[in-house]
């Protein structure tokens, strides 16, 4: 409340009523000022949570979520804050930091009405200018092409010419390239059903049916085929990948309810080593998870697939042309889970011993793939026996079915291709 101390009123009842409202506004300020700091206790909470074990079993995008409904809750409780009494590192205002170079500027002109001194009415020149910016957003808007083809005739010969029709993506439809393109990015990788693009086009006036559509999908993907079938041949070429699969939820109609799918991915990225090939992966779905999809895909391809705890690509060995090397990130894990759990001086050991493997692996990173085959020998090679014995030994001391046990068979059952890494300077630690 701004209160002019020049011209107060003589009236005590008016008085009153002022200090009445000055002590009103100063406990709803007070008021906000204490759920802004329980909402920012909230933050601190869910991000130390981020390393501990009930964050890792909260999906990443719900934890996302949280963070968003208790930023948007600090930001709307600071919005109500009288200008003088904001914090300056304001929630609504943390994305000033910098705005990209890259964008585009247009530059609002903001100036006075005078070109005199309002106070003594002297001639003003300019001594400077103060810039500031703000992040603008320019709503996608749809467009009609007009493809106009004049025609010409000769009198001479009394024939008619005319520029031929420019090639469409798809024959005799209305989609643009740029148009496919936004429908298969949206569809893609934003996942925006084709529905609710079909509502998005409509409040811009254009009716476009979801039959259509999917249509156009279906088109588009007809000409990203040899791409794929590129992309494909270059993953599959290399003589080692990694391989991982993923549940994902699928529409199952007439049911009302979603099915689990898989989501494969076999990846190449020669980087760490220093190789010439660029990094690349391919997707492959699959209704199931049955041991028949993976060998499907890696049918023909020969060398080495590193891979979780998965039982069904051991399958993948039984020709010999293909070799399975495990990664300690998920060996890890299972220490790690175990030591969140009951705080196990065992656990904790196991993972000390498997950090020094991954200081050894930032040290080499990027040299050449005999270079880094060497120093493993040298220096991870004494390490990994080490701790094979170590865990031998261990393992005896300890009930086999408890959660450490299972957490030490995992690795001792899988060790022979933990430690493949040794003698492959391609291989990371996964």
């Amino acid at each position: 409340m701004d209160i002019d101390l020049a011209a107060l009123p003589d009236d005590v009842e008016a008085l009153q009523r002022l200090v009445r409202q000055l002590a009103a506004e100063r406990a709803d300020l007070a008021a906000a000022q204490a759920e802004i700091e329980r909402l920012k206790l909230i933050v601190q909470k869910l991000q130390r949570s981020q390393f501990g074990r009930s964050a890792e079993r909260l999906p990443t995008d719900q934890l996302h979520l949280a963070f968003e409904d208790v930023t948007t809750d600090i930001a709307h409780a600071e919005a109500t804050l009288p200008a003088s009494s904001k914090p300056e590192n304001l929630t609504t205002t943390n994305a000033r930091a910098g705005l990209p170079a890259h964008l585009q500027r247009e530059d609002l002109l903001v100036d006075i009405a005078h070109a005199c001194c309002p106070c003594c009415g002297g001639a003003l020149h300019k001594i400077g200018e103060s810039v500031s910016e703000m992040l603008d957003h320019i709503p996608a808007r749809l467009q009609v092409i007009r493809i106009r083809r004049p025609r010409y005739g000769c009198r001479a010969c009394g024939r008619i010419h005319q520029a031929p029709a420019p090639d469409r993506p798809i024959a005799k439809g209305l989609a643009s390239p740029g148009l496919l393109a936004h429908v298969l990015v949206a569809k893609y990788a934003d996942h925006l059903p084709l529905y609710r693009q079909a509502q998005i086009f409509a409040r811009q006036g254009a009716d476009i049916e979801r039959a259509t559509l999917a249509n156009w999908t279906g088109a588009a993907v007809w000409w990203l085929e040899p791409l794929y079938d590129k992309l494909t041949q270059h993953v599959f070429s290399s003589t080692k990948l990694f391989a991982d699969d993923t549940p994902i939820p699928v529409l199952d109609p007439g049911r009302g309810r979603t099915k689990t799918g898989r989501l494969w991915v076999y990846a190449r990225d020669d980087r760490p080593w220093a190789g010439p090939d660029p990094p690349a992966a391919v997707y492959l779905y699959s209704p199931d998870r049955k041991a028949e999809r993976p060998r499907a895909h890696l049918q023909g391809f020969k060398g080495i697939v590193q891979v979780d705890g998965y039982a069904g690509f051991e399958q993948l060995t039984a020709a010999g042309d293909i070799r399975l090397a495990a990664c300690w990130a998920h060996a890890r894990r299972k220490f790690y889970d175990v030591h969140q759990a009951t705080g196990s001086p065992i656990a904790a050991e196991a993972l000390r011993r498997i950090a020094e493997f991954y200081a050894i692996e930032a040290e080499i990173r990027g040299r050449t793939s005999n270079a880094r085959a060497a120093i493993r020998q040298r220096s991870a090679r004494p390490l990994i026996n080490a701790m094979k014995h170590w865990l031998d030994a261990e393992f005896i001391r300890i009930p086999p079915r408890s959660a450490l046990g299972e957490a030490i068979r995992y690795a001792l059952a899988r060790w022979d291709a933990l430690a493949l890494f040794l003698d492959d300077g391609r291989l990371e630690l996964g």
